[in-house]
């Protein structure tokens, strides 16, 4: 960086408290909906695809059932997951990522180039 560079950076002016807080509030509001250990990996499991319930809980290890079934009504109640029962015999369930759900995409490759670099860089202090 420049001298002239950083002498412009030093003129703008700090950010105000309203800035932050207004920046902040929607990074709160898309953890809240995705929170938790378990919501990343089960949207990452239905965006490789539609799945019955018992195909998610063996792509995710250390999952139980309780857990699995109480986080895919949290995110069909945030309009990321869709529930689909089909009317056959015995019953099937399938349950599918939402166009809404598949907008997080760009998100979770971000969050995973970001892993794959920290993990990198960790290992190799």
């Amino acid at each position: 960086m420049e001298a002239a560079d950083v002498e412009v950076t030093a003129k703008k002016a700090p950010h105000t408290y309203g800035e932050c807080t207004k920046s902040m509030l929607p990074v709160r509001d898309a953890l809240a909906v995705l929170s938790g250990k378990w919501k990343l990996p089960i949207i990452i499991s239905l965006i490789f695809g539609n799945k019955r319930f018992s195909q998610i809980a063996k792509e995710i290890p250390g999952i139980t059932d309780k857990m699995l079934s109480k986080e895919l009504r949290d995110l069909e109640a945030n309009c990321l997951v869709k529930r689909t029962v089909y009317d056959s015999i015995p019953v099937v369930v399938e349950y599918t990522l939402t166009d809404y759900g598949h907008t997080l995409k760009p998100v979770i490759e971000v969050l995973r180039n970001w892993g794959v670099a920290h993990r990198d860089r960790i290992m190799h202090l």
